[in-house]
């Protein structure tokens, strides 16, 4: 079992894996209410590369980006439970609104986002294309979000899925 790291440990472990050739994966979410479609993101973005860091948005960020009532599950909870799945490698909660200087320290190799963003609008592209890597975008499963898990929620019908 991997714990939650700071992204300065993170890059000092990031640069010995570079050192050995080993290609970084970044990614970087929410993460709120853990869900299939996650997991499946997950394990297509791990599988760009031979490591896999996660950033998590804090609490704080959360609140600021997705209104007063996110996130559901607290911040250590969320980081805990990515730590755990086999497909990562390290994880940090980061606390501003993006990533950027998460990924301005770790310097990964492929930064992954969800098909919903343009290439052209990822931050962090420019450092991961300063130094000859590059950006990939994954298609979600259609279907699984956490938003739509809460509005079933809410609306007294289960989330249950195929």
């Amino acid at each position: 079992m991997i714990c939650v790291l700071s992204a300065d440990e993170i890059s000092g472990i990031v640069r010995k894996l570079h050192g050995e050739g080993k290609r970084i994966v970044f990614t970087n979410g929410v993460f709120d209410i853990l869900h299939r479609g996650h997991v499946e993101y997950l394990n297509r973005a791990r599988d760009l590369g031979d490591c896999l860091v996660v950033a998590v948005n804090s609490d704080a960020s959360v609140r600021r980006i997705k209104g007063p009532d996110r996130p559901v599950v607290p911040e250590a909870d969320r980081s805990f439970v990515i730590s755990n799945l086999k497909c990562v490698d390290f994880v940090c909660i980061f606390n501003e609104d993006t990533p950027y200087e998460v990924i301005k320290m770790i310097q990964p190799d492929v930064l992954v986002k969800g098909a919903d963003w343009k290439v052209e609008d990822v931050i962090g592209k420019d450092v991961v294309e300063a130094r000859g890597g590059k950006v990939v975008t994954i298609n979600y499963m259609e279907g699984r979000s956490t938003t739509n898990i809460i509005k079933k929620i809410l609306s007294g019908n289960s989330p249950r899925g195929k």
